[in-house]
Order: structure tokens, then C-alpha cells, then sequence
């Protein structure tokens, strides 16, 4: 990209900057009704609910005007998330995604994106909300350039999230695929721990308007928001003592469908009395390193098995056909998630050498969502990297589905030793070698 004047941009930071630090609107403290552990709405919490584990607002952004398009948003969220509150969901996150970033700073050389960005994520800290600025690289022609800009803007912030596409309906793309694998290197040596891999994925037919991040943007208009839930528990109880398949298909199903729809009522709520529009809800039911909140357990619950033993695709399978059976609005992924360091029993298994990067790609021929937070070991080249993410990106042509690859290469570690992520959303695990040399 070329550079625009730059007396008139740096002009606009300083200024950006100035309001940033001095409105109002801005340095107040985060409003009561945005902190859930404070409200009277968080006493009526019903623990039988699953946490809702974000709020996603899609915003066309236009780095001119982007602190009222923010605000405009948050307003809607800190609503949303009160009337949820109210209605006994515990709210974990509130979110914004944006177009794909290079849409809005064209112009902007890398630096000066860069320093736009830094403003973002201050502001993003600053009111506790998750921002996501779409993928680097959307289309099949766009520029590898764009991917490291990418790289740039998530080394230099702490709370942003971005993407590559590297895969969709005209095929693999070969060169994106090389893009992403070179973010995940500068990220691996350019963050703390090598945890900024954690705010980046390649993507592969993903549609917009998902509301779990990284893979979250939108192509449109924006004004919309969407739903993800947290409902490992959920699952797990579902399924715990089904007498077969059927029975803990069905018994799932119903399960979800009871939250769901009572979710869709609330979102209505939201979307009549804001103007922002409903775009449905993603019952992926995700897990997080909490022992009551794992989907492993949801799926050893049907199995009988340790994770990754005989059963675990047939699992795999029928939870994802139990969610596809929800009759409601749906968005996203809409399938089975497994993220090793985001579960904390698939990271025990992982590091007892029961899960492997294969193992996991043929379960997503059967569910979703791909390969997400695989921990590596730092030796791990950028050519590896791209070949376990071209073996995403096949499966996903292969049956159009939507899928991920979110691979944590940890600098400075190798096979055989533990990791030591200091994120509360991370577990530490054993690397483990799977036919990588």
C-alpha cells in the first residue's frame, strides 16, 4: 500500500490519541451494567444455563469515524448483555468484528497501520470488549503483503484478533496458506510466551458473521450481531448415561434446543429494541480449561473411553448431527469443537500422546471446526506449518466445510517438554511428536 500524506494521518493519531485520553465518553469507568460480577442481574445467574460465551457486533468500520461506530456498538452490546444477564445467562465476553482490515486503511503504509491499530487496542482494553479485524487476506488475488501487515498489527497489540483465508469455494490457495504460515513464525518469537498465535488463524470456508474469534468478520453493511455459547457442560450432561447413540442424540438435541430457542427469544429482544439486526446463533458448544466445562469429558461421557481411543469419531459425529438438528437461527461453524489447550481434558490426553494433528483432521471430516490451538514445538519450520495447514485446507474443499487451523508454535521449546502460556484461557501441556521430525 502506498503512503498517504503524512502530516494529515500522523495528524489524525495525535488528535485520535487526545480524545482517546480526555472524553468522557472514554476514561469514565466501564459502565456498572458491563461488569457481570457487579449486577444485580449476575445474583440471578441460573446455573443450569450455559454461559454465553460472546456477544459478537459486526461493525463496518471506517478508521475516520471508528470511536462513535465503537461506542454506537458497545451500546448495543452493554444492552444485550444486561438483558441476557437478566434472563439468568452469565455473559463472558462482548465482541466487535469488523470487514476484512485492509478494506479500511487503504492508504496507510505498514507503520501507520500499525499505529492506528495501537489506538484500537487501547481502546479495546480500555472498555473490555474483544475485537476482531477480519481477514488479512479474503479474496484469491489479494496480496501476500497484506498477511504481513497482519503479523505487524497482532505482534504490536494484545487484544486484537485476524485472520488468512486459505481455502474456499475456488479451491486451495496455495500462497495464502504460505502467508499464514509466516504470521504463526513472527508471532511465535514476537509475543510473550508465543501466546499472539492464540489471536490468529487460517481460515478455510468459513461464511461471515461467525461470532467466535479469530475466525469472526463480515462483508456487508454491519449493524448485525450473533451468538456463541459456551455449553460444553451442557453436552456432557446430555449424554452422560445414554443407553445409545440415538437416545444421546436425541437427549442432546433437546437439550440444545431448550437454550436455544430461549436464547433467539432474548436476541429478538435485543435486535427490535436497537435496530441491529439478528443474525442467528452458533451452538458449537465450546469448552474452556474449567473441569466442569470440558467437551472431552462430554465425549468420554458417550464413549466410555479416554479421548481419542475407538468411539471418538462416532462421538464426534453424533454430537455434530444433534446440533444441526436445532431448528433455530444458526450462524458460524455450527459444529463440534476440540481445542486442546482450551480443554482440560483434551490437553491431558494430548499430553499422554492419545490425540494426534491426524487424528484430529479426520474427526473434523465428521464434525468441525478444524485444527484449534495445536500446540507445536518452536523447531516446527514454516514449510511444516504450511503443510498442516494445507491438509486443513484440503479436507475443507473436500467436503465444503468450515474449518480451522489455529497452531501454537511455543519458541524455545521442544518435543518431550512442557509449555508455560501464563493465559488463563490456555492449558500447559506436553509437546508431543507425531510425525514431525
Amino acid at each position: 500500500m502506498q503512503p498517504r500524506t503524512g502530516f494529515r494521518f500522523f495528524a489524525f493519531l495525535v488528535l485520535a490519541a487526545f480524545v482517546a485520553a480526555t472524553s468522557p465518553r472514554f476514561t469514565q469507568a466501564r459502565p456498572p451494567h458491563a461488569l457481570p460480577h457487579q449486577t444485580a442481574a449476575a445474583n440471578a445467574v441460573n446455573p443450569a444455563n450455559p454461559k454465553i460465551r460472546a456477544i459478537t457486533a459486526f461493525v463496518n468500520l471506517d478508521w475516520r469515524d471508528y470511536q462513535r461506530e465503537i461506542t454506537d456498538a458497545l451500546k448495543m452490546l452493554r444492552r444485550a448483555q444486561v438483558t441476557f444477564q437478566s434472563r439468568g445467562y452469565q455473559v463472558q465476553t462482548i465482541r466487535i468484528a469488523t470487514q476484512p482490515f485492509p478494506d479500511y486503511i487503504q492508504g496507510m503504509n505498514t507503520q501507520q497501520a500499525v499505529d492506528f491499530f495501537k489506538l484500537v487496542d487501547g481502546l479495546a482494553e480500555q472498555q473490555k470488549f474483544a475485537m476482531d479485524i477480519g481477514p488479512a487476506m479474503l479474496n484469491a488475488n489479494d496480496p501476500a503483503s497484506q498477511a504481513d501487515i497482519l503479523a505487524e498489527i497482532l505482534a504490536n497489540t494484545k487484544t486484537l484478533n485476524g485472520t488468512v483465508v486459505v481455502a474456499s469455494d475456488d479451491g486451495v490457495r496455495w500462497g495464502a496458506i504460505a502467508a499464514a504460515a509466516r504470521v504463526m513464525k513472527k508471532l511465535e518469537t514476537s509475543t510473550e510466551h508465543s501466546q499472539g498465535n492464540f489471536r490468529f488463524a487460517a481460515i478455510a470456508n468459513v461464511p461471515p458473521l461467525s461470532p467466535f474469534f479469530p475466525a469472526a468478520y463480515h462483508t456487508g453493511f454491519g449493524h448485525q450481531f450473533a451468538i456463541a455459547l459456551e455449553s460444553a457442560n451442557l453436552v456432557a450432561a446430555a449424554l452422560k448415561d445414554a443407553p445409545d447413540l440415538a437416545s444421546a442424540r436425541q437427549h442432546l438435541t433437546d437439550a440444545l434446543a431448550n437454550v436455544a430457542f430461549d436464547v433467539e427469544r432474548h436476541a429478538g429482544r435485543v435486535d427490535s429494541e436497537t435496530g441491529w439486526t439478528y443474525m442467528g446463533i452458533d451452538l458449537s458448544p465450546a469448552p474452556s480449561p474449567a473441569k466442569d466445562a470440558s467437551i472431552g469429558v462430554a465425549i468420554e461421557n458417550l464413549t466410555k473411553e479416554p479421548f481419542g481411543l475407538s468411539g471418538t469419531m462416532t462421538a464426534a459425529a453424533t454430537i455434530t448431527a444433534a446440533i444441526k438438528d436445532v431448528k433455530v437461527k444458526q450462524t458460524g461453524y455450527t459444529g463440534l469443537m476440540l481445542p486442546v489447550l482450551e480443554d482440560a481434558r483434551l490437553a491431558q490426553r494430548w499430553s499422554e500422546g492419545r490425540i494426534s494433528v491426524d487424528a484430529l483432521l479426520a474427526y473434523s471430516a465428521v464434525c468441525g471446526t478444524g485444527l484449534d490451538t495445536i500446540p507445536l514445538p518452536g523447531g516446527t519450520t514454516a514449510d511444516q506449518l504450511s503443510l498442516i495447514i494445507a491438509d486443513m485446507a484440503s479436507l475443507s474443499v473436500k467436503w465444503h466445510k468450515p474449518l480451522s487451523a489455529r497452531l501454537l508454535p511455543v519458541v524455545g521449546k521442544g518435543w518431550g517438554e512442557t509449555t508455560e502460556f501464563d493465559s488463563p484461557f490456555l492449558v500447559n501441556v506436553t509437546l508431543q511428536q507425531f510425525g514431525q521430525k
